[in-house]
């Protein structure tokens, strides 16, 4: 599996980058909401990736940020979306914004994006409404299923204490915030779970 390229970006063909590594040209898809975030050819670029392979190719997806490869990999595993259709998505919205509607079951707002009809936006709704959680970063989508930083900590020394991986997960997000350190988030929980005992 190919997880990142660093190397020089030789040429942009929206969706297609040509970037060199070493001599090797990859041919790379990315969303179109990336381009504008691109340096000019010639100029050192890193993308973090995505290898699909399918019975008629093997294609190289694109990404500047790792939140979103992670949402591009979770609307892959909804029913009736392709590795096209998730690119579309993360072309015309970006991962907080996805995340907002989803959480708001805003579904006339996902058919405002190209590809995806009332039927897809309902099942992206409903499938998809308790993976995500809302970040004030545009880039970013909190995975519920995948924490980091400051959360995964915390949860890791809930564990630590003899609580399962599911509850101690469960109850940092449930009390984490913007900007709480690990230590806080610790502590909040100890509360919020004493508090139920």
């Amino acid at each position: 599996m190919i997880g990142r390229l660093r190397g020089e970006l030789l040429a942009i063909a929206p969706p297609v980058l040509l970037v060199e590594v070493h001599g090797v040209g990859y041919e790379v898809e990315v969303p179109l909401s990336l381009l504008a975030e691109l340096p000019p050819p010639g100029q050192p670029i890193t993308l973090i990736t995505h290898l699909h392979i399918s019975d008629s190719a093997h294609t190289l997806y694109g990404f500047m940020h790792a939140s979103q490869r992670e949402l591009f990999r979770k609307l892959m595993k909804v029913s009736g979306i392709g590795a096209k259709l998730a690119l579309a998505i993360l072309s015309g919205i970006n991962p907080a914004q996805f995340a907002a509607t989803i959480q708001a079951a805003d579904v006339q707002a996902l058919t405002r994006i190209p590809g995806v009809g009332k039927k897809t936006a309902e099942r992206l709704v409903m499938e998809m409404r308790d993976q995500l959680q809302l970040s004030s970063d545009p880039n970013s989508a909190v995975l519920t299923n995948a924490p980091s930083g400051a959360v995964a900590e915390a949860s890791s020394a809930l564990q630590q204490l003899g609580y399962k991986q599911s509850e101690a997960e469960r109850i940092i997000r449930s009390v984490a915030a913007d900007g709480m350190t690990t230590e806080a988030m610790i502590r909040a929980a100890l509360q919020t779970l004493g508090s139920q005992r």
